[in-house]
């Protein structure tokens, strides 16, 4: 019987505690002081967005475009030729 009771006190106790912060949750007051910290927390971001440092960028006319046709010491690749060669 001792038992029972212990474990419906549990039960009791973790359904009150679930209840109370739903009903916290979904009440006025904490509705009102999330717009509130959300709107205070909005104005911070932009007012430090508008105080950054601008950068001005470097990275303009940074690719070299490499002519195929500078390398024309280079050799010829000729791997179908040496293939043809060792089947003859």
């Amino acid at each position: 019987m001792r038992r029972e009771f212990k474990y419906l006190f549990y039960v009791v106790t973790i359904l009150g505690f679930f209840i109370f912060v739903i009903i916290y949750y979904f009440s006025d007051s904490n509705k009102k002081n999330s717009y509130r910290s959300a709107k205070l927390f909005e104005s911070e971001i932009m007012e430090y967005s508008n105080n950054l440092i601008k950068l001005k960028s470097d990275t303009d006319n940074i690719i070299i475009y490499v002519d195929d046709s500078i390398n024309k010491d280079s050799n010829k690749y000729k791997f179908w030729e040496l293939i043809y060669d060792n089947e003859k």
